[in-house]
């Protein structure tokens, strides 16, 4: 689940996978790698391995934890949706359920062309090509921005931040997932490889930015050994995924995340509006 080089970060939401039926997209034409808008953030995982990511997308949080956290954040029913870096659209769906208007906005315009295709039944849902750092919306035409493992990944993200006040409408809300790499199996990998990754600079980061932590406990579960294994080595180097794999048992792994989130427009305990 780490969709850049700072890939503490790369993965899918989830509501449980029953609720995600899609037919998964096509393999990439290898002509359209190329076309990518200008200031992405590479995603190796999802962009080199678009298949084995949708296997990853179904293990995630088969409880709905994370869905469940999120809606009491902000539900989206009636309201207009934006999934920034929504790759090949597999949470589009889940939220055109309830959403008036759903908006995939995607810098790799094989993924998003993928995206569309997802879509192509859901009169309330479209896809555009475009990046954080510039949404290709109006100002004040969204109330709800999800972003999973998707270029916020702390210091750095600051252009794609100034995008959301933008965007949002008063009152809407922005909901980040990263991963929590201070406990949890996934955590605990996460730290073997990214060893210079700091957790606590991180949050000190998003505090500034006015966000708040949700820290929540949920899980992968595969159908087998060998989609666990093809998504370990998507998200790490070979030889970590191997130890990983020798080292644990079975088809799920506990996975700790962070659910970021601020609403705008409200007035904070002693202070201006934000």
């Amino acid at each position: 689940m780490q969709r850049s080089w700072y890939a503490w970060a790369w993965h899918a939401m989830a509501a449980p996978a029953d609720d995600l039926r899609d037919t998964p997209p096509a393999p990439l034409p290898s002509a359209l790698v190329a076309e990518i808008a200008a200031g992405a953030v590479p995603s190796p995982n999802i962009w080199n391995s678009p298949q084995v990511y949708e296997v990853e997308n179904r293990a995630v949080d088969p409880d709905g934890v994370l869905e469940a956290a999120m809606r009491r954040i902000r539900p989206w029913d009636g309201a207009t949706v934006l999934d920034l870096g929504c790759g090949t659209g597999f949470h589009l769906p889940f939220f055109a359920r309830e959403a008036a208007r759903v908006i995939g906005v995607e810098p790799h315009a094989a993924l998003a062309a993928a995206a569309g295709r997802r879509v192509r039944d859901l009169p309330n849902v479209t896809v555009r090509v475009g990046t954080a750092q510039r949404i290709p919306l109006p100002d004040a035409s969204v109330d709800v921005v999800h972003a999973r493992w998707a270029y916020f990944f702390g210091p750095g993200c600051e252009p794609g931040l100034a995008e959301l006040r933008r965007v949002l409408r008063r009152g809407g809300a922005a909901m980040i997932i990263d991963n929590d790499a201070t406990r949890s199996t996934f955590g605990g990998w996460f730290r073997r490889w990214l060893t210079s990754y700091d957790a606590e600079s991180v949050e000190r980061f998003w505090a500034a930015q006015g966000f708040s932590r949700e820290p929540l406990l949920t899980r992968w579960s595969f159908q087998n050994r060998d989609d666990l294994a093809a998504v370990l080595r998507i998200e790490f180097p070979a030889d970590l995924a191997d130890a990983f794999l020798a080292e644990h048992p079975g088809c799920e792994v506990d996975y700790a995340i962070n659910l970021w989130w601020r609403v705008y427009g409200l007035a904070p305990l002693g202070g201006s509006r934000a």
